[in-house]
């Protein structure tokens, strides 16, 4: 997301890291929170956006939650070899980059302080284009793709 645009989302200071680490760490994953004006380590947006290297992932107060599942999400969707040597760029193909967003939405609604809803809305506000206009409507109408991927590969969390 280009850094001159700051859209209205929920941040991770409104749900808590400890939310983030509840959800995430019984999956594998680190949650790693940076002091407020540090960069973030592994940000592929910087700025805000929450960042990835190896099975850690970095977040700020002020970090969209909805970027913090997508990069975890990034990690899950991962085979062992790439989560290995996962650094700032995720990578993987156009299908998993959907297979991502799908999952992110399933792990916003068993997330503590956030919905499903506030993620729909917040990737909405951050800029995520679907062919049929929003995330909701992508979720419940045009993910066969997402689902199959995520069918066969059985990522954590899924």
């Amino acid at each position: 997301m280009p850094a001159e645009a700051e859209p209205t989302v929920t941040r991770c200071r409104e749900i808590g890291d400890a939310a983030l680490r509840a959800l995430l760490e019984p999956l594998g994953m680190r949650v790693a929170v940076v002091d407020d004006g540090v960069e973030i380590p592994g940000s592929y947006w910087g700025e805000t956006e929450a960042g990835l290297i190896g099975a850690t992932l970095y977040v700020r107060s002020d970090t969209p939650v909805h970027s913090a599942l997508h990069e975890a999400c990034h990690w899950l969707c991962a085979d062992e070899a790439r989560r290995a040597t996962m650094h700032t760029n995720a990578g993987g193909e156009d299908v998993e980059e959907h297979a991502v967003c799908y999952l992110e939405c399933l792990l916003a609604a068993r997330l503590a302080g956030y919905t499903r809803a506030q993620c729909f809305a917040d990737m909405d506000a951050w800029g995520y284009h679907f062919i049929l206009g929003s995330a909701q409507a992508w979720f419940e109408g045009d993910a066969d793709d997402a689902i199959a991927w995520l069918e066969r590969r059985r990522p954590p969390g899924y």
